[in-house]
């Protein structure tokens, strides 16, 4: 009887002791989730660039979609459970070109930044093999529909608002002097904080041109070297945070507004 239960006691330490390994000695700061009933929209502006045309006809299933961009908190412990670099600091010469931002230092409430495309998918695979969900980069429809309020819209032209002061951190507001704790300013008609500004967003697809035609669960252009990005970040123009606007770096590039947020697909 003894025996049993001392190789039981055994038993249970070694679960407990992969548990500890598997979660690097901390609880998963699982991002919160927000759920976004599927519908049809009309993606894209008639009257922004020429990126964003034509206006076309997107069908959407249920998604649920980050209430905030992933933290700095989040993204150390991805990188101390696989042994991956937290992102480079700026160095001295970036701090000559922008001497408007205080002193770097990596803050767990902002947002991560500095995180390339593949960064932000090695994050999704990590958190999904831990929690056992299906986590990825939103799709660019997922993105704009999410942004837009889904089936609550009222037609903003920024994620929330007509008064970009109010929903976004951009040069003007930030004084560009760096990201934001996310969630300061109003969400947007889903309780959405931080969709336009603060941080670029990286979206899973390809950045192409729009097909004019209507689209069910699009996953963006066929082929394409580059990766959709979307929302403004903390040192750019207000126009930049628009819904609508977008942007398509290599998948490798990084800088200090480059972040992301994650869907969960049910």
């Amino acid at each position: 009887m003894k025996r049993k239960i001392k190789w039981l006691f055994v038993i249970i330490f070694l679960i407990f002791y992969a548990e500890l390994r598997v979660f690097g000695q901390t609880k998963i700061i699982e991002p919160e989730m927000i759920l976004v009933e599927g519908g049809s929209f009309m993606m894209g502006n008639k009257d922004g660039e020429d990126d964003e045309k034509p206006v076309h006809k997107v069908t959407l299933s249920n998604f649920y979609i980050g209430k905030y961009e992933v933290t700095v908190a989040q993204y150390q412990q991805f990188c101390t459970a696989t042994g991956a670099k937290m992102p480079e600091l700026p160095s001295e010469e970036w701090y000559k070109e922008h001497e408007q931002v205080k002193k770097w230092r990596w803050k767990e409430t902002h947002p991560i930044v500095n995180v390339t495309w593949n960064d932000a998918v090695a994050y999704c695979k990590w958190l999904s093999e831990v929690t056992k969900k299906s986590f990825s980069l939103p799709t660019e429809a997922q993105w704009e529909y999410a942004c837009r309020g889904g089936k609550k819209t009222k037609g903003y032209k920024f994620c929330g608002s007509n008064n970009a002061a109010e929903v976004a951190w951009y040069d003007e507001t930030s004084y560009e002097r760096g990201t934001q704790p996310v969630g300061t300013l109003k969400p947007n008609e889903l309780g959405i904080y931080d969709m336009s500004g603060n941080a670029w967003e990286w979206c899973y697809d390809k950045y192409g041109t729009y097909e004019n035609t209507a689209q069910t669960n699009p996953q963006g252009a066929k082929a394409g070297k580059f990766r959709v990005i979307r929302g403004g970040g903390w040192y750019y123009v207000e126009d930049m945070s628009r819904i609508t606007a977008r942007d398509g770096p290599y998948p490798y590039y990084n800088n200090f507004n480059y972040g992301f947020r994650i869907v969960m697909n049910p």
